[in-house]
């Protein structure tokens, strides 16, 4: 039998989750919405990720921790990488569009921005003192 899990996480910026999570390839719909699992079962997020089949992953606030968490049916989980590597990546495009707003709010410009082999991102930015 299936049933929801929860993962904690780090991510506390909810326009920078959304953002990550479209870099992914994923269009998430925000506001009270419901999560699917395991036979019809649901579960309230925040932000919630329409999968192929019955299931979906959602993102609620957890105000204790002051960051969004990761609610799934983690049994049903059927993508193709892992729930781990999901978080990872998730979690890389969501510090890049963290950095990029940051370096955009100080007068920052991205110079140069390029994924390396290894799966790293290189960015270079710049500001021009006058």
């Amino acid at each position: 039998m299936s049933h929801f899990s929860t993962v904690k996480t780090e991510l506390r910026d909810r326009q920078a989750l959304v953002d990550a999570l479209s870099d992914l390839g994923h269009s998430p719909a925000e506001g009270a919405c419901e999560v699917r699992g395991f036979r019809g079962q649901t579960v309230q997020a925040d932000l919630a990720v329409s999968l192929a089949g019955s299931t979906d992953i959602g993102f609620r606030w957890n105000p204790a921790s002051e960051a969004y968490e990761l609610v799934a049916d983690l049994d049903l989980w059927n993508q193709s990488v892992p729930v781990e590597r999901f978080l990872a990546q998730l979690t890389q495009r969501y510090a890049l569009r963290t950095i990029l707003a940051a370096s955009a709010e100080e007068g920052f410009q991205v110079s140069t921005q390029s994924e390396n082999l290894d799966g790293t991102i290189e960015l270079v930015v710049t500001r021009w003192d006058g």
